[in-house]
């Protein structure tokens, strides 16, 4: 821990950062993977999970959590898949 007083406010805000990061980030992947699994069992509300992923990845890549090309190419997977 550090002594600073400066330091020690610098690593609290860093833990709340990190926790609210990996909420957003575990958020984004449970609704892709919720997409994913009801498109693989052939649910009925698809297009809603869909959309709902789309604006989590959107979220993450505005939050800068993602890069914009791993965003992009995410949308377009789903994308593919709800066509099939």
């Amino acid at each position: 821990m550090p002594i600073i007083k400066s330091a020690i406010k610098r690593v609290k805000t860093n833990e709340k950062a990190n926790t609210r990061n990996s909420a957003q980030l575990g958020a984004m992947r449970s609704a892709v993977k919720k997409f994913e699994n009801a498109k693989t069992t052939g649910a009925d509300n698809v297009e809603d999970l869909y959309k709902e992923a789309i604006a989590a990845v959107d979220k993450a890549k505005s939050k800068g959590l993602i890069k914009a090309n791993k965003a992009a190419r995410d949308k377009s997977r789903m994308t593919a898949r709800l066509a099939k």
